[in-house]
């Protein structure tokens, strides 16, 4: 009696549960929404998620709320994102090396991107690319390559440090090529083009969201992306994979959720986000900023996008003898 009075309660419990989730995926959103990124307002990211941010005020009908939260390599914002409460009103607006190369780097990390992070959307693939000073004498990779060879060490690439996205992509190129940099970090992309135009560095190694209208100005050069293709809208530019092999090393954006945020409002937000890139208007804005929008994967297809990605940077990072501190 007691055992079938027991079963019959959590019967009951279980169905309120269900009850509940239901009833708020019918009313979610109902409040702001929040979208931390570890990035400061004009970044890269920054750009797209409030592009992005404006679309989904017009088809959730709520707020969205940009909180920036940059520093320490992505974890100040990964941490707020990862210990906000899990009711659908947080998401982390979060890049590649936040996601997966932070954790091939550090021995110990405020957060855990596999265990506290539940894949939602996949946003934007960010090539990166090897640019000089508009003025360089630099034209080409060849130009670029020869140079750093014969300059006994002088030659300087810049990037944000070894223990960075663009700090890997300089080590992975200079190893590929030989091409014998003196790797030189900045503080961020900011400080690292003032550096390039004002004649501290060779070259630089950043993120085309980043550098775009610089280099659409005249103020900076693009000598090569670092994807596996020419990049659309940058189809002048040569990719590294075309001197040296299967290179692709590119910077993603995808958003995630704290872990124990509703699975309805995972699929909700998913499909809102898949159906503003697939519009040609929005993902063109996306692509003037550098970032290429990808509006093909479920909630599912971003988890295994991650898992590869860990593998696949596991491997690199074996390559370029970096190992986690």
């Amino acid at each position: 009696m007691k055992r079938r009075q027991f079963m019959y309660s959590l019967a009951i419990a279980t169905s309120a549960v269900r009850t509940n989730a239901w009833a708020q995926a019918e009313t979610w959103p109902d409040k702001p929404i929040k979208f931390v990124l570890s990035q400061p307002p004009g970044s890269g990211p920054d750009n797209v998620a409030r592009l992005l941010g404006d679309r989904l005020v017009k088809s959730l009908g709520q707020s969205i709320i940009i909180d920036n939260k940059p520093g320490g390599q992505n974890v100040i914002g990964a941490q707020a994102a990862a210990r906000s409460v899990p009711d659908g009103y947080t998401f982390y607006f979060a890049t590649t090396a936040a996601l997966i190369t932070n954790s091939l780097l550090f021995k110990q990390l405020a957060y855990d991107p596999q265990k506290d992070f539940i894949p939602v959307a996949f946003v934007a693939r960010s090539p990166f690319a090897i640019l000089v000073d508009g003025n360089s004498p630099i034209q080409n990779l060849d130009d670029l390559i020869a140079k750093s060879k014969a300059s006994n060490g002088q030659f300087s690439l810049g990037n944000e440090g070894p223990r960075t996205f663009s700090g890997m992509i300089a080590r992975l190129f200079n190893a590929r090529s030989k091409a014998a940099a003196n790797l030189v970090p900045y503080a961020n992309v900011g400080v690292g083009s003032q550096n390039l135009m004002g004649g501290h560095v060779d070259a630089m190694v950043a993120d085309l969201a980043s550098t775009a209208q610089l280099a659409k100005q005249g103020k900076l050069r693009v000598i090569a992306t670092t994807a596996a293709k020419r990049v659309p809208g940058w189809e002048n530019i040569p990719a590294l994979s075309e001197k040296l092999g299967s290179f692709d090393m590119v910077g993603w954006f995808a958003i995630v959720a704290p872990k124990g945020t509703p699975s309805q409002t995972i699929t909700r937000m998913n499909r809102e986000v898949n159906l503003l890139l697939a519009d040609k208007e929005l993902s063109s804005r996306i692509a003037n900023i550098g970032p290429l929008a990808d509006s093909s994967m479920t909630e599912a297809d971003v988890a295994k996008f991650l898992s590869v990605e860990m593998a696949r940077w596991t491997d690199v990072t074996k390559e370029i003898g970096i190992l986690p501190e």
